[in-house]
């Protein structure tokens, strides 16, 4: 399972557990969904966060690509770093 399928899979059950506990009166419940429903978006935060980094690590590598293939005429370096770029722009908006 993957890690986003996975913190998904948490935040969703945990949320069901606590509702479920809130409306049965168990607190033991309610109170795991709940602990199971947080550390699922946070993880989730955290994978975001991951991401968008690499995103902005791709978006200068491009740049730097695109800048020195534009100096040089390697058109094929310039390429990798639009390819780069949109990686990077891809990444960064998950």
């Amino acid at each position: 399972m993957t890690d986003r399928l996975s913190n998904t899979y948490n935040s969703t059950v945990g949320g069901a557990k606590e509702t479920i506990g809130r409306a049965v009166g168990s607190e033991g419940l309610a109170g795991s969904g709940a602990a199971q429903k947080a550390s699922g978006q946070t993880a989730q935060a955290n994978q975001n966060a991951e991401t968008h980094t690499k995103g902005i690590g791709h978006n200068i590598e491009g740049a730097a690509q695109k800048a020195v293939g534009g100096a040089t005429n390697d058109h094929s370096m310039e390429a990798r770093g639009h390819g780069n770029s949109a990686l990077g722009d891809v990444q960064r908006n998950v």
